[in-house]
């Protein structure tokens, strides 16, 4: 079935224990809120600001678990909104990317590089590569039938590993142009 879950993916940040403690003080732990769809990641309680040059963003997510890079993923609209230059591309890659400063209740950390608007993804596994005859890396469309709004995504990159759950992942800008509310799904089109 060439169906997959959309799931609107709104501004976050990964960070690193170092960064936390920083930020939230010595020996402070991540406290898990809730599990999201993708196995062993979860909304932690606490949130940041993500300050720009023109402005900030208060409250922003952290997910975990702790990551060995601090990576913030805002949509094109809050980087622009702040005065940060975010390029798009894949979580992970944020060599050459935004900077900002994080604050939190505790300290401050200085970014210089950290800010990206998160590539439009799909996760699976390798079963489910196998089934629909996809591999790792490969960009595909994605067709989205929301009443009023229908269009295709294009440039979507494949990401397969079996510690993944089958889920697309598109940010808010994204998501707002498809019209998506509540549960939604899209057609994969090689």
């Amino acid at each position: 079935m060439n169906k997959v879950l959309v799931e609107t993916s709104a501004r976050h940040l990964h960070v690193t224990k170092e960064h936390f403690e920083i930020l939230f003080g010595a020996g402070a732990e991540l406290t898990k809120k809730k599990d999201l769809s993708q196995p062993g990641q979860y909304a932690c309680a606490e949130r940041v600001t993500v300050v720009g040059p023109k402005k900030e963003l208060a409250g922003v997510s952290i997910l975990g678990p702790f990551r060995k890079e601090t990576q913030i993923e805002l949509s094109a609209s809050d980087a622009r909104s702040i005065g940060i230059s975010a390029p798009v591309r894949q979580s992970g890659e944020i060599a050459g990317s935004g900077a900002c400063k994080l604050v939190g209740p505790c300290g401050e950390v200085e970014l210089a590089e950290g800010v990206i608007v998160a590539k439009r993804h799909i996760h699976m596994t390798t079963a489910d590569a196998a089934e629909l005859g996809l591999v790792d890396n490969q960009i595909v469309d994605v067709k989205m039938d929301c009443e009023g709004r229908k269009l295709t995504f294009g440039d979507v990159v494949v990401r397969v590993s079996d510690s993944y759950a089958k889920a697309m992942h598109i940010d808010t800008d994204e998501s707002n142009a498809a019209g998506c509310a509540g549960v939604v799904y899209g057609e994969i089109i090689k």
